[in-house]
């Protein structure tokens, strides 16, 4: 017994350590989605350029340019694809079987540097014993050749080559990227973050750093009713209240009914225009009626909320008790007010809710809480995300450190303990979690926190003095817009600055970096990405169609694989019907961020970490097996 025990400690052990000498497996990192999915879609299925560098690696030798551009979007898109071919009656005998074989090839090799069983977990059941053969058992003499030929014919003979070639194109896409990082924003504005949730559902492997447009969904459902009033808001604000009608299943017609009875028209509170689709006048007047009720709302929920959080610090946002005859005084100066529509104020006690606002905003609270698909998008978001990720060396961040000028951490007091840098971080990620856990106290210290973290001057995901939100919608002098951002956004390009956030995340290695999304790059005024030598990158590249007139393209993305970091700039992605029929990929340049002078292996990476010290312990395991057995016994008791 104790030598079948012996020996398969010594197996495991082998096993670990050839996994340790694999090459490093390729992160993918992308950032503020902002509900754009098919532009989204279409770089997860080509791993931004991934796929498109193996087929022009192995077939630029074989096939002409416009063929390597069929068969990546064979790859990206492979059941349009074939229906696009058959509608132009292009697939013969011949293109089903030189398909298959192309595929193979790719195939083989982006699964070359995982072990065989991680591939074999990766095969679809149908065909795993005939795929396991084709990749492993592959041999190029003739009677092997022959072999081969017959597996794929057959195939073709019986009508399953169409079935095949996708879940081929589909091994592909899995095996060009080993992991992915979303890192923030996959909420507001673009008007399909549902269809990225789903897609981000059913991915292989990743993980979330939460932004501020996530956090206020995830406020919602936690019960922080001022998080709720913010998400109907902006959906509003965007044109996108299909988003909950139609995806979400949430009910506003009471909410409209108050908002038509109590609103009038005003241009001001117009919906911006949908890129996506145009909107019927009902939908325009509905948003600009029910954009005025929740700024309403908004300001007295969060009134309430900034009374109750004296800890916060932040009654300079306590505004609407200092109106009186449609003026608003702010620091000695008296601004008068526009586009108002107070009507449903009480004066007297500006932030309470009237008795229909307070029957909307619990209605919609109810409804947001029981909506079956978004609390499995919320229950996903919190299993995956976090506030930070400490990962192969880099820090991963959607917003800032919160510094001050001298760029020491910026500091607050919660319960008479202040908080800054990590520990800060630490805390708002364990409130976080324990507010969506209870979402029943609606107005408890960590629920209220959550809210803090959308629009506080100490949030990591907020990263300014003050939100404007009030100033932009009924003060015309622009100056009172501003919102001041953290020293860290001006500090983040010095590179002792970075490396001092990167010592106390304990990542003290020359190829350590801070990987940030938030603010968009604006490129087309000469921005880099790349901060402070290279230690600090910032991949908002403008995925949201509102952006991209600001920073000059479609955001950006970035690849980290055994050989060093590249950042991918991408064009607008135009739709996804002719960007499959013209084989119009949106990749537009490449940069070389950090390039490695030995190539990575597992043994470097943050998993490496982990199976040595499974390895280290199997090895004690075996030396001294009396002691773990005995070990394990008094656990086991």
């Amino acid at each position: 017994m104790k030598n079948a025990q012996s020996n398969e400690l010594i197996a495991e052990i082998i096993n670990l350590e050839a996994i340790l000498n694999l090459p490093k497996g390729t992160e993918h990192f992308i950032s503020d989605l902002h509900g754009e999915f098919d532009s989204f879609n279409h770089i997860l299925r080509n791993g931004s350029g991934s796929i498109r560098d193996k087929v022009y690696t192995l077939f630029s030798q074989k096939l002409s340019v416009e063929q390597m551009d069929d068969l990546c979007f064979l790859i990206y898109y492979p059941e349009e694809k074939i229906h696009s071919l058959k509608l132009r009656q292009e697939l013969t005998q011949n293109w089903w079987y030189e398909a298959i074989e192309h595929l193979l090839i790719i195939v083989r090799f982006s699964s070359s540097k995982y072990t065989r069983s991680k591939v074999r977990k990766a095969l679809p059941k149908t065909y795993a014993y005939i795929l396991e053969e084709l990749i492993y058992q592959y041999d190029e003499t003739t009677d092997k050749k022959a072999y081969y030929r017959q597996i794929i014919e057959k195939i073709i003979e019986l009508g399953e080559a169409e079935r095949f070639i996708s879940d081929l194109a589909h091994l592909v896409q899995r095996f060009v990227i080993d992991h992915l990082h979303v890192i923030g924003d996959i909420y507001d504005r673009g008007p399909h973050p549902d269809k990225i949730m789903d897609s981000l559902m059913t991915y292989h492997s990743l993980d979330i750093q939460w932004g501020n447009h996530d956090i206020i969904w995830l406020g919602a459902v936690s019960g922080s009713k001022a998080c709720l009033a913010n998400v109907l808001r902006i959906c509003a604000r965007y044109g996108n209240l299909d988003l909950l009608e139609d995806a979400y299943g949430i009910d506003l017609t009471h909410l409209k009914t108050y908002s038509r009875e109590t609103y009038q028209d005003n241009l001001h509170f117009k919906p911006k225009k949908n890129p996506y689709r145009k909107l019927t006048t009902t939908e325009i007047t509905d948003s600009m009626k029910i954009q005025q009720a929740l700024s309403i709302i908004q300001e007295k929920l969060e009134g309430q909320l900034i009374q109750r959080r004296p800890e916060f610090e932040m009654d300079h946002r306590l505004l609407l008790d200092k109106i009186k005859n449609d003026q608003l005084t702010i620091e000695n100066h008296s601004y008068n007010l526009v586009n108002t529509c107070f009507q449903t104020i009480n004066w007297c006690n500006p932030y309470q809710l009237s008795t229909e606002e307070e029957h909307i905003i619990n209605d919609l609270l109810e409804q947001i809480q029981h909506s079956q698909k978004l609390n499995q998008h919320m229950a996903f978001l919190v299993e995956k995300g976090s506030l930070y990720l400490a990962y192969n060396h880099n820090l991963l961040i959607h917003g800032c450190i919160p510094l001050n000028e001298d760029g020491s951490f910026q500091s607050i007091a919660f319960n008479g303990r202040n908080y800054a840098g990590k520990k800060l971080l630490d805390l708002f990620e364990i409130k976080i979690k324990e507010a969506f856990q209870r979402p029943w106290q609606t107005d408890d210290f960590a629920t209220d926190l959550i809210w803090y973290l959308w629009c506080g001057e100490c949030s990591s995901l907020f990263g300014k003095k003050a939100m404007k939100t009030f100033e932009r919608y009924f003060i015309q002098e622009s100056e009172t817009h501003i919102e001041e951002k953290n020293a860290y956004y001006k500090l983040r390009n010095n590179v002792d600055i970075c490396q001092h956030i990167l010592n106390a995340f304990n990542l003290q290695g020359e190829d350590a970096h801070i990987i940030n999304g938030h603010t968009p790059v604006k490129q087309i005024k000469g921005e880099s990405p790349i901060k402070a030598c290279g230690k600090m990158i910032v991949i908002d590249g403008g995925f949201s169609r509102t952006y991209q007139k600001v920073t000059g393209i479609g955001g950006y993305t970035l690849l980290y694989n055994s050989f060093g970091m590249q950042l991918a700039a991408h064009k607008p992605f135009s739709n996804k019907e002719t960007t499959i029929e013209n084989n119009d990929d949106i990749i537009s340049t490449r940069q070389i961020v950090d390039r490695q002078i030995k190539r990575l292996k597992v043994k470097d990476t943050t998993i490496g970490a982990s199976l040595i010290k499974d390895t280290e312990l199997l090895k004690c395991q075996l030396e001294n097996p009396t002691h773990f057995s005995s070990t394990k016994q008094t656990k086991k008791n």
